[in-house]
């Protein structure tokens, strides 16, 4: 299955009524909390010793729903979910030409460093 037949497919389950401003506050709403049940999955899975082959099913569940808030905000915001996995990657390419490397990254974390000091906000 490719991101725009998912979206298609996952708008079917989408409240209609509600204004698209709405759909957006909901759809944040939902991933965040969504996003919170994964990471819970994971904490255990790390540090309480629960193993990850018996919840990789659950694992794949919660990520599932946070698919679908992402669907669903693209979706009232008018964007292609193809379109979204292309420009990431172009993203991705574009900062990790061969791939990702620690070296790589820590020089982009240098040059993107935001200098928050006293003087350089001018306060």
């Amino acid at each position: 299955m490719n991101m725009t037949h998912y979206q298609l497919l996952a708008a079917r389950t989408i409240n209609t009524e509600q204004p698209d401003k709405e759909k957006l506050i909901n759809f944040a709403f939902g991933l965040v909390g969504e996003t919170g049940e994964t990471i819970d999955l994971l904490k255990k899975i790390i540090f309480h010793g629960h193993d990850l082959e018996t919840n990789r099913d659950k694992l794949a569940i919660e990520l599932g729903d946070c698919l679908w808030y992402i669907a669903g905000i693209a979706t009232a915001a008018g964007i292609n979910l193809d379109d979204i996995a292309k420009r990431n990657i172009e993203k991705l390419k574009a900062r990790y030409p061969d791939g990702f490397s620690e070296e790589r990254s820590i020089k982009r974390a240098v040059d993107t460093e935001i200098d928050f000091s006293v003087d350089a906000i001018g306060c």
